[in-house]
């Protein structure tokens, strides 16, 4: 069974993070999924519902997938050294690495990304992306894969680049079926995002 770490931090956008964990928690894909923080103090999402916490940042670094979700506060998380530096680290030891929304311009900030291929909020992009400046950032993309790196755009964007990353991992099958079974109209064509040129990306 691979362990992935799904990060949370004070004001973490709500359907970034379940949305996803809907989708990567099916027990067809056999993951052991850890809530992971910086304190043990159950955290506090945008829309004020409050998660447990399974393990904190000094527990270690050794997942085998890492997940990142966003929200307006993941800049403000981005000051936070030990953070960064769990992200940096976790993130250089995991096969699999997932970004949904601004939580891919925190995981830019990192470094890791540099010289990569991502995406994120379209509708914060051109404020955003400046933040993390060696990354190749997709203007137009619901999500992006480069090597073991997915990032998605905004919010529930995050939920096709989960099903994306099943895809990747398992084929394509077990994540139509994970779609079917949650009844979720899948966009499975990373390229289609529709939401670059309402915000004039494009």
């Amino acid at each position: 069974m691979k362990s992935l770490a799904a990060l949370v931090f004070p004001g973490f956008q709500t359907l970034d993070f379940f949305g996803p964990i809907e989708i990567l928690g099916d027990p067809a894909n056999g993951f052991a999924i850890s809530t992971v923080a910086k304190a043990t103090e159950p955290v506090v999402s945008r829309h004020g519902q409050r998660i447990s916490v399974d393990r904190v940042l000094a527990d270690g670094t050794a997942y085998d997938l890492l997940f990142l979700p966003g929200g307006d506060s993941a800049l403000e998380a981005a000051k936070d050294p030990e953070l960064m530096d769990w992200i940096r680290q976790t993130a250089e030891n995991a096969q699999l690495v997932m970004a949904v929304c601004t939580g891919s311009v925190l995981l830019g900030m990192t470094g890791v990304l540099d010289g990569r291929k991502a995406t994120t909020n379209k509708v914060d992009f051109t404020a955003t992306v400046p933040l993390a400046p060696n990354v190749d950032w997709v203007k137009e993309a619901r999500w992006v894969e480069d090597g073991k790196f997915f990032t998605s755009s905004g919010v529930s964007a995050g939920m096709d680049m989960a099903l994306g990353a099943v895809r990747h991992l398992f084929g394509a099958a077990q994540a139509e079926e994970t779609a079917q079974g949650i009844e979720y109209l899948w966009n499975s064509d990373p390229s289609n995002d529709p939401f670059a040129q309402l915000e004039g990306l494009i």
